[in-house]
């Protein structure tokens, strides 16, 4: 499949689901060229829900080659991919998946309207609210990329974990982050509604490491019904300027808590974006989480 803009969000198996779990894989796309989706996922907010199951991936190697960034700070597509991280660079047991099978990941409890009667300043607040739980199920937090772009996926038990390095116009990603400072007052708790069902969500900061140009976090928690019983989503985001690029991180599932995985990811993904910048070549993974 032709790679789209790479996305930030994630599912759980069919068969977890089945289990209690609450998202799946999505397995193809629409005529449209949006992905349809298992139970739960749909192609887009407001597409037609759409369920079929696409079967797991199997884990795939650490990234080759040299990286070909230059000086000037000009992120090229295989510069990108050198500068993903790997397993070894993040907290926990995190199991690498293949990048077609990450690109399908959605979650379900991510769809909904918000409503509006919940905030003060209801059309402003409940407009960045409903693009912030949009964002996250279409995978495009910092907008879309204006160059180069790479994801890489993890997987650890109920849990995914996402990551992306991507070249953005310094101005709008700059605009998004700024955005994202806002979200723990603006969207601090709220409820939206899909089909019916209300889902309570509440979102607060999280604390980055100080590295990049900038960078905000964010931990947005979703608790709704998922085939008649009560379940929670949790998901820690994080995004981290270095010029004109960024990193996208967002890792989490009904498991919860993925804050020490997002920082090391955080941490050792800013070293290896810029090095790439710099035309030098990314230290080895660290042995310290083995």
């Amino acid at each position: 499949m032709t790679r789209r803009t790479v996305r930030l969000a994630h599912v759980l198996s069919s068969t977890a689901l089945a289990a209690g779990a609450l998202l799946a894989t999505a397995a193809c796309a629409q005529e449209d060229g949006r992905d349809a989706g298992a139970a739960g996922i749909s192609a887009s907010p407001a597409a037609a829900r759409q369920q079929t199951e696409s079967p797991t991936g199997s884990p795939t190697g650490s990234p080759t080659g040299s990286p070909t960034g230059s000086p000037s700070g000009t992120l090229t597509e295989s510069g990108a991919e050198t500068a993903l991280i790997t397993a070894a660079d993040i907290e926990d047991d995190w199991t690498q998946v293949k990048d077609t099978e990450a690109e399908n990941w959605h979650d379900g409890l991510l769809i909904g309207k918000v409503d509006v009667s919940d905030f003060l300043s209801a059309k402003t607040d409940a407009a960045d609210c409903q693009r912030l739980m949009d964002s996250l199920f279409d995978d495009d937090l910092l907008g879309k990329p204006s160059g180069a772009n790479a994801l890489r996926g993890f997987t650890e038990d109920d849990s995914r974990l996402l990551y992306q390095v991507a070249a953005y116009d310094r101005t709008d990603v700059q605009d998004s982050l700024n955005w994202m400072a806002e979200l723990p007052q603006e969207c601090d708790q709220f409820t939206m509604t899909e089909n019916g069902e209300k889902r309570t969500v509440q979102v607060t900061e999280s604390s980055l490491p100080s590295v990049g140009d900038a960078r905000e976090g964010l931990r947005v928690t979703v608790r709704g019904p998922v085939d008649g019983t009560d379940a929670t989503l949790t998901l820690d985001v994080a995004a981290v300027r270095v010029g004109d690029n960024a990193i996208t991180v967002t890792a989490g599932g009904l498991d919860g808590d993925e804050d020490d995985s997002v920082r090391s990811a955080v941490q050792l993904g800013t070293q290896r974006l810029q090095d790439v910048l710099a035309g030098r070549s990314p230290a080895a993974s660290p042995s310290q989480f083995d």
